[in-house]
């Protein structure tokens, strides 16, 4: 029995659409920031928006459920007390977990045609961790509110 090898040769067109095809999907890998590779630390991403400032721990109210039993959609809302005037208002609210791979679940931003400093939405959380809301102020300081959520599967604690 004799094996016949058929060797077929790439004309100019193929290969230079071969060539760019593998480019692109080198480019695409190369764009993933490195912080999507590797898990953050909940203390450095904290000193990153407050750095050596004072933090408050009144004046920011999130509002959670005690129990999620889907990790995948837990609901949240987080308000900010104060007047939202030309000179004194929330610039931005941080909303922060301390056990998912990621820290930083979102920045909201806040001027004073805003009115009142609150917002909602859902979010996803891994594991039963704490969440923690931090309000920039215009004039340098910072509050914080902190709440417990127990993230549940199918009933069973997580």
């Amino acid at each position: 029995m004799v094996m016949q090898l058929h060797l077929e040769t790439l004309d100019r067109r193929q290969f230079v659409v071969g060539a760019g095809a593998a480019a692109a999907i080198f480019a695409l890998f190369r764009s993933i920031p490195a912080s999507a590779e590797k898990p953050q630390d909940f203390d450095a991403t904290f000193k990153s928006i407050v750095g050596d400032a004072e933090t408050g721990d009144s004046g920011v109210e999130i509002t959670l459920p005690e129990i999620a039993e889907n990790g995948n959609t837990v609901p949240f809302s987080i308000a900010v007390e104060g007047a939202m005037s030309k000179d004194d208002c929330v610039k931005a609210v941080h909303l922060l977990s301390t056990g998912n791979p990621q820290p930083m679940i979102a920045t909201f931003h806040f001027t004073p045609l805003s009115g009142t400093a609150d917002v909602s939405g859902r979010m996803r959380l891994a594991k039963t961790q704490e969440i923690v809301a931090v309000a920039e102020l215009s004039n340098g300081k910072f509050l914080v509110g902190k709440q417990m959520v127990k993230v549940t599967i199918g009933g069973c604690g997580g």
